[in-house]
């Protein structure tokens, strides 16, 4: 060991990140400048960007920042990468569904095991599942007279919106809101919850157990020890509001 490394224990490998999105990529810039801020603390680093369209706003927030991008394959685009091959291919350790609008893969589920998350506009899982996203969540939370709303992320299973509950921070419903005015305030929610789930992944201050239960370890300040599926307990410290 030399003299400028003495007193110090090395740093563990950042953990690769992969990010999955189908459209402009906002979520995208908040966790890349989320980990920018972070500097050295940062527990990952995003190593690819993938999409199912050629023309994701994502994919050049990728390429401006010199992040390898990727087409994914789907009917419309033949030609693009399937996505398992993809992920080996790229030593990928932990994937971000970032407005990713397609079901991934079983293969690609069960090969990441409590190393895949996704944030969602709204409260889960009432405002969830297939063919839920966007504005057709903001618009349901409206119609059912709904209260709250909120930025949700949880982990990824084989089903739509049904992994393990992360973190939830709500956003208040007002009155004469419209699904855009809603949007664009949960999206701002969004930006700031999503970062922070994916540096405590990173971290590996947090887990999904085996019995779906999701757990924090004892170096986390606020708690140890989260909730499965059937009754999940979002992560206070993750909470802006």
């Amino acid at each position: 060991m030399t003299g400028g490394d003495a007193g110090h224990a090395p740093r563990a490998p950042r953990a690769r990140i992969a990010v999955l999105a189908s459209g402009g990529g906002s979520n995208l810039g908040a966790l890349l400048t989320h980990l920018d801020a972070l500097g050295e603390a940062r527990a990952g680093e995003v190593v690819l960007v993938a999409s199912d369209r050629a023309t994701a706003g994502a994919l050049a927030r990728a390429r401006d920042r010199g992040i390898a991008t990727a087409l994914l394959r789907t009917r419309v685009h033949p030609e693009g990468e399937e996505l398992l091959p993809l992920l080996e291919r790229h030593a990928i350790d932990l994937i971000v569904l970032a407005g990713y609008l397609r079901l991934v893969p079983q293969a690609v589920v069960r090969r990441f095991p409590g190393r895949i998350v996704n944030v969602h506009p709204g409260p889960l899982p009432a405002f969830g599942g297939e063919g839920m996203y966007g504005a057709r969540v903001h618009d349901a939370v409206l119609r059912a007279g709904a209260a709250q709303s909120g930025a949700t992320v949880h982990f990824v299973d084989e089903i739509y919106d049904h992994g393990a509950l992360i973190a939830h921070e709500p956003v208040p419903v007002l009155p004469g809101d419209t699904p855009e005015s809603l949007a664009a305030r949960v999206l701002e929610a969004e930006h700031r919850v999503l970062p922070r789930v994916v540096q405590a992944l990173a971290a590996g201050e947090l887990r999904l157990r085996a019995d779906g239960v999701v757990q924090w370890t004892s170096s986390h300040p606020e708690r140890s020890e989260g909730s499965g599926p059937g009754a999940p307990e979002p992560d206070p410290s993750l909470h802006s509001g």
